[in-house]
């Protein structure tokens, strides 16, 4: 695959040359915001965004390569590659299009199709899928009788047979590719409460005995599904027509209507029930899961944006307030630079140390101390009454003083998670 001419063609506002210089600076170690930044002359001016987007694209197609390499040298390597496959291979366009391919010739553990197989049941079952009229499948199957292979008559002999087709019918790529786009498109996800009677249930109460289409549910509602079957409130299924998904299951295994037909008819709803279904419905809820992950995230970008672009308060002397009741409000005053200037902790909200008057009173000599302008309140656990703690000191202060000081609850947003880390430990 030429990733670049790929590339290319999936972003159609950056030209080729854009998208090789972009290639070349990721490949060197450059970051995103720094390419953005300083790099635009290279890449036609792309904004962080689409840098981003096509960086994950290019890690995907490069793993993409990656795995196409090692599943063709696996399956080369067992004697069983041919050119229509590498071909199948080549022409994959997605990650879950190659394990489809390689699906049948992936190592499994123990399964009952190789169990018939270890008992020389592969001719029979190759026997009974050519649906030829003029064979008598009952005589064939007793040439494969053997009790020491542990095929005692005739009919375990066919079960075995049918076991190897449910399983060649389940490993069809193309049977799984048509079933999973089915499954996506007109399946239903459905929902039912269990434990209703413990703690928490209740927050999930909507989704008791829901059904919803699979191509029509949000995303938010999916993470909320996860979140309910984790937490043992929930469960929930993929479900979708059995008789319809047993016909494309078997629409290019069926022949003439015989005996032997059939069988092949019972294999396919054997390997759809036991094998396809299960293994489709956690390939779907896979499906949903990514998606609404990565809507989440864009969702958290947009939300997370304003606030880092909100412009800092310039050449104004600040003092922070971190809310909290048992262990104090912390704080922190810090000059126009962001220079801290000094800190300490009060106790004016309630608690087991609450004292109003020394927090006022230690607050107003740091005020005065550093001529501060703003105090600034996280909006975290005792914010409340923080603010009101604020707003009559200040008010003291005015009519004791004059002094102007005015205050205002920013948010907490990551602010645990900067201080715990090694830049806010610096």
């Amino acid at each position: 695959m030429d990733i670049i001419k790929k590339l290319s063609e999936e972003f159609p506002s950056v030209c080729a040359d854009h998208v090789r210089n972009i290639v070349g600076l990721i490949d060197e170690g450059n970051t995103i915001p720094f390419i953005a930044r300083y790099r635009k002359e290279m890449t036609g001016s792309c904004d962080d965004q689409v840098l981003r987007e096509l960086d994950e694209r290019l890690q995907y197609l490069r793993n993409l390569e990656k795995r196409k390499e090692e599943v063709c040298k696996s399956i080369s390597e067992q004697g069983k590659m041919t050119d229509e496959l590498r071909s199948a291979i080549d022409a994959a366009a997605t990650l879950t299009e190659v394990e489809d391919l390689y699906r049948p010739y992936k190592q499994k553990k123990k399964t009952r199709a190789s169990a018939a197989i270890e008992r020389g049941l592969q001719p029979l079952a190759d026997r009974i899928l050519q649906q030829d009229p003029s064979v008598d499948v009952r005589a064939e199957a007793e040439k494969f009788v053997d009790a020491e292979k542990g095929v005692p008559d005739a009919a375990a002999a066919i079960a075995g047979a049918k076991d190897i087709i449910a399983e060649i019918v389940s490993d069809d790529a193309n049977v799984r590719k048509k079933l999973r786009n089915l499954f996506l498109k007109n399946g239903e996800i459905e929902t039912k409460l269990v434990n209703a009677d413990q703690e928490g249930a209740k927050t999930y109460e909507m989704y008791a005995d829901h059904a919803e289409n699979v191509a029509e549910i949000k995303e938010h509602r999916v993470l909320a599904v996860n979140r309910g079957e984790k937490e043992g409130f929930l469960k929930v299924k993929i479900t979708f027509n059995d008789q319809i998904a047993k016909r494309v299951a078997g629409a290019g295994y069926l022949k003439n209507g015989g005996y032997a037909t059939q069988l092949v008819q019972e294999a396919v709803d054997d390997g759809y029930t036991r094998l396809l279904y299960p293994s489709i419905e956690r390939e779907v809820r896979a499906i949903l899961t990514e998606n609404a992950s990565e809507q989440a995230i864009k969702m958290f970008e947009l939300n997370l944006k304003p606030l880092l672009m909100q412009p800092p308060v310039k050449d104004k002397i600040t003092l922070g307030l971190d809310p909290a009741y048992r262990t104090g409000c912390k704080i922190a005053v810090v000059d126009g630079t962001g220079k801290v200037l000094d800190k300490t902790v009060v106790y004016p909200t309630p608690g087991p140390k609450q004292n109003i008057g020394a927090a006022k009173a230690k607050l107003k000599e740091l005020i005065a101390k550093y001529g501060v302008e703003i105090v600034s309140i996280g909006n975290g656990t005792a914010s409340k009454e923080s603010e009101i703690f604020v707003a009559e000191l200040i008010k003291e202060i005015r009519e004791e003083t004059g002094q102007d000081v005015a205050y205002i609850v920013v948010s907490e947003a990551g602010a645990s998670v900067y201080s715990a880390s090694p830049l806010g430990a610096e």
